[in-house]
């Protein structure tokens, strides 16, 4: 399988809350359990990223804001997300459910890799399978960190 995005992203969609459930860490996200992502649309064009996540160890959870920006002429499928200004890394959609209630987002070089949904949990079938795609595609899915949203009640904390 190519590791390419899919065909077509609907913005609108796709917009809201992404409970990250397993992921190939970067340097930012290494410690990070119980990640959520909320998109929102912003009036410029782009998604307002609200990321709230937890360090094991540590008390408060904590959140960070970004951006994320569509690749134009993708069918909304390559974005870029800008953590820290100036820089824009890959976020490419490589797998998405027809119902957006789960989907796959990784790096044209492998670097990264996340699966979300909108429940902090997936059919364990449903994920093997997803796993067993990632890896056709080239992922290295023995890197992939659980997220441990089944195991911690989440608490959800809106940023201002």
């Amino acid at each position: 399988m190519d590791n390419v995005p899919v065909q077509k992203v609907d913005i609108m969609a796709y917009a809201g809350r992404w409970f990250s459930l397993y992921s190939i860490p970067g340097f930012l996200d290494k410690d990070w359990k119980q990640t959520v992502q909320t998109y929102v649309i912003h009036p410029d064009g782009y998604y307002a990223a609200f990321t709230t996540y937890r360090v094991p160890g540590e008390e408060k959870q904590k959140y960070i804001r970004s951006k994320l920006a569509v690749v134009r002429g993708t069918g909304n499928a390559k974005m870029k997300v800008q953590v820290i200004w100036p820089f824009k890394m890959d976020y490419w959609v490589i797998e998405l459910a027809a119902d957006y209630s789960y989907t796959v987002v990784g790096h044209p070089k492998h670097k990264h890799l996340f699966i979300m949904a909108r429940k902090p949990e997936i059919d364990e079938t449903l994920l093997a399978a997803i796993i067993e795609r990632c890896h056709e595609k080239g992922y290295d899915t023995s890197k992939l960190a659980s997220q441990e949203h089944k195991s911690t009640p989440f608490l959800e904390i809106v940023p201002a």
